[in-house]
């Protein structure tokens, strides 16, 4: 017979309630634990009114139903202990595994957009140029021979054209019909050393026209176009005209609005209604209008069309200075007003390539950063009286060397002397 426990009740051990159950190897040390969850107080809870807590070396398995002795498996938990529940375990990804992936991808990103953002910039002219009008203006017949240099024609014409009535009279333009050189800019650009040069050759110069005489040179413009203009310029300069710019009036208002107007110093004060100006002295940001006035602007000037020449290479050379600035460059949409505003108002040869074009905005950019030269044909006399009424003449001699330097491409590091606009006699 099973002798009788006479121990007391409180000295017996308690029996086991399940597969959770943790027994330690001394009668005195059993214990049972409830790993269900849910249950009030949790793991490590005293059990019918225990007092004594968990060994410290015990910890519950969160992820199971049994003990993770520091970082093994517990029974019935999901690692796959003695008697584990089956479930594969997720190896955790540390931070500096996850670092690199993440410094990869953000990588990539910024080269898409570098990608993205040159494709814009080349994209943009690319589709501006395709805008832009052609005409024929490569004279017939014997020309000069290529130089080693570029020699381009720059001319700012008074077209009306595509102007509507209310911008006519806000650019106080007048109605005249056609269109006449305001401007004459010959643009040498050397292949070699030596600085890029914007030669004025003043309108009024009275100069001999292929079939026509002399006359004053912007008369060529009138009476033939710009293939005229190109051949009598190619006559008296002996130099090949590589290619052919015009813009408009219509097309230079658009331009500097584009810009949100371009700040100029103006030397002296003018007033003058018929280039619908009246600007004080000083330096200040002239919108569309205003700089159209103050490029055309000859009777409230006292050098007359010597000064006119000279703002409108200055004015020139602060549009692309404007145009090359951050502040245009990296605003999509100044970007892009810019050079579609820029082609809708270009004239160009149909010989005339973009980078042709390209070549006559980088010397303008030389020019406005005091790297290039800004020049003026050598002159003798302000007022010649001719059968055209008072005109320029150029001084023959001076006007012919430095003609000769652009032809055989020779540097020009400072102005050739009477390239000023000053007369000078000779």
């Amino acid at each position: 017979m099973t002798p009788r426990d006479t121990r007391p009740d409180d000295a017996r051990p308690l029996p086991q309630r399940g597969r959770g159950a943790a027994m330690s190897s001394g009668d005195d040390d059993v214990y049972t634990v409830d790993v269900r969850r849910g249950r009030r107080g949790g793991a490590g809870a005293p059990v019918d009114g225990g007092t004594r807590p968990l060994p410290v070396t015990e910890r519950p398995d969160r992820r199971g139903g049994g003990y993770d002795d520091d970082g093994g498996s517990g029974n019935g938990g999901r690692g796959g202990g003695n008697g584990g529940g089956g479930g594969r375990q997720r190896p955790a990804r540390s931070a500096d595994q996850a670092r690199p992936r993440r410094r990869l991808r953000w990588g990539w990103l910024v080269v898409l957009v570098i990608l993205g953002w040159l494709a814009f910039m080349v994209y943009t002219p690319w589709h501006a140029w395709n805008a832009v009008t052609k005409v024929d203006t490569a004279p017939k017949g014997a020309r000069p021979s290529d130089s080693k240099g570029y020699n381009y024609l720059l001319v700012g014409s008074d077209s009306r054209e595509g102007l509507t009535a209310a911008q006519r009279k806000e650019y106080s333009t007048g109605k005249a019909a056609g269109r006449r050189t305001d401007s004459i800019i010959l643009v040498h650009v050397p292949a070699g050393d030596g600085k890029p040069a914007l030669i004025s050759l003043p309108r009024d110069s009275y100069v001999p026209i292929p079939g026509h005489g002399s006359n004053k040179v912007n008369a060529a413009f009138a009476f033939g176009g710009p293939k005229l203009l190109v051949h009598t310029v190619e006559q008296v300069t002996d130099l090949h005209i590589d290619g052919y710019v015009e813009i408009g009036f219509g097309g230079f208002a658009s331009v500097v609005d584009s810009l949100d107007g371009v700040n100029i110093c103006v030397k002296n004060n003018m007033n003058d209604p018929k280039a619908g100006i009246n600007l004080k002295k000083g330096c200040q940001n002239l919108d569309g209008r205003n700089a159209l006035g103050y490029v055309r602007a000859r009777y409230s000037d006292p050098r007359g069309d010597i000064g006119r020449a000279d703002r409108q290479r200055q004015f020139l050379g602060a549009i692309m200075k404007k145009a090359a600035t951050p502040s245009t460059v990296l605003v999509p949409t100044r970007y892009w007003g810019f050079s579609h505003a820029a082609a809708k108002g270009l004239i160009v040869g149909e010989d005339t390539s973009m980078t042709d074009a390209g070549r006559v905005l980088m010397a303008l950019r030389a020019v406005s950063k005091d790297e290039g030269l800004s020049l003026v044909v050598p002159i003798q006399s302000e007022n010649y009286q001719t059968q055209a009424g008072s005109s320029i003449k150029w001084n023959t001699q001076r006007a012919k060397a430095l003609f000769t330097m652009l032809r055989k491409d020779e540097p020009l590091e400072e102005p050739p002397p009477g390239t000023d606009g000053k007369p000078s006699g000779g």
